[in-house]
């Protein structure tokens, strides 16, 4: 595998206030770790950008992201919701996280580089954001920016998003609740924040079926996460046949972390990457564009996003 990274220390601008969970120690923690591993100077370094306005409107309305805009830049304390803390340069660094995943979804399918996935770690997060609120540490819904990309701007038509975050992705559901041709995964801890995704969620209208909640209760691991796999996941996406796979990379179902009350170990995001890999090769050339989402705690979080990259990357030596 060829595989794409993206960071930024620009990712870091983005200070939600003192003592928030979602705080930019999370990236430097990961990138430090990340950086010291023998393998990751085998990944393809990815620059990012501002995503362009007109690929946010695709997801968010004129008036949030103006909202967002003037909030932010007011020196404001918070965005719609009291957890998500914003400070001046939240705008600007919402934008570049925003624009992360269009960068991979560039080297994959519009590169020479013959790149097959990567892996955009970046803050904030973005799948609690909906079409018209900041919710949830949370201010423009990254992965289902890319999605319209992929499809608007690269002619996709099929596309699997599969959310393994703790918490159910509220606005990616509302936003593709409609829509036969996304198709939207999610394993989450439930009943928990934000109080959606239900099994009998499953999609409105023309969407009907575009939709696939596999909540679990608290203090579920590792056998509990495999069968959900096993048993709906892995078949559902077969079936679909997707010409990408995005996944919402929560890593915050992690046995040690603080925000959720699950049990997976770090070695079973490893495992949930590689069937993610054997469907992609199986349906989509390998495509994959993974994007953070949570994931808490600091000595947890940097190894459980190496098991999802040494995956990704096909690396079976990670001393």
């Amino acid at each position: 595998m060829n595989t794409a990274f993206v960071y930024s220390p620009s990712f870091l601008n983005h200070e939600p206030g003192f003592g928030h969970p979602e705080s930019r120690a999370r990236l430097t923690a990961s990138i430090s770790y990340l950086t010291s591993r023998n393998w990751f100077g085998s990944l393809h370094q990815v620059n990012t950008l501002e995503a362009p306005r007109h690929w946010l409107e695709e997801i968010h309305t004129e008036s949030y992201l103006d909202r967002a805009a003037t909030v932010c830049r007011s020196g404001a304390d918070f965005l719609d919701s009291p957890d998500v803390g914003i400070s001046r340069q939240s705008y600007e660094t919402a934008l570049k996280a925003a624009g992360a995943p269009l960068a991979i979804a560039d080297e994959i399918l519009g590169g020479a580089r013959g790149i097959n996935n990567g892996f955009a770690l970046i803050r904030p997060p973005g799948h609690h954001a909906e079409r018209d609120m900041a919710l949830g540490f949370c201010l423009f819904n990254n992965v289902a920016i890319l999605a319209r990309y992929l499809q608007r701007h690269y002619g996709l038509d099929k596309l699997v998003i599969l959310d393994w975050d703790v918490h159910h992705g509220n606005g990616t559901q509302h936003t593709f609740e409609e829509d036969p041709s996304v198709l939207y995964i999610s394993t989450h801890q439930y009943p928990y924040y934000p109080g959606t995704g239900a099994y009998s969620e499953t999609g409105i209208g023309r969407g009907k079926g575009a939709t696939l909640n596999c909540p679990l209760p608290a203090h579920s691991g590792d056998v509990e996460y495999e069968m959900a796999f096993r048993e709906k996941i892995i078949p559902a996406i077969h079936a679909f046949r997707p010409e990408c796979i995005i996944i919402s990379a929560g890593f915050d179902a992690h046995r040690d972390d603080p925000l959720g009350q699950m049990h997976l170990t770090t070695g079973f995001y490893g495992w949930m990457t590689e069937r993610v890999v054997e469907l992609a090769d199986y349906s989509c050339a390998g495509r994959i564009i993974s994007v953070l989402e949570g994931g808490y705690n600091l000595q947890a979080l940097p190894r459980c996003i190496e098991q999802h990259l040494t995956k990704l990357a096909g690396i079976a030596d990670i001393t």
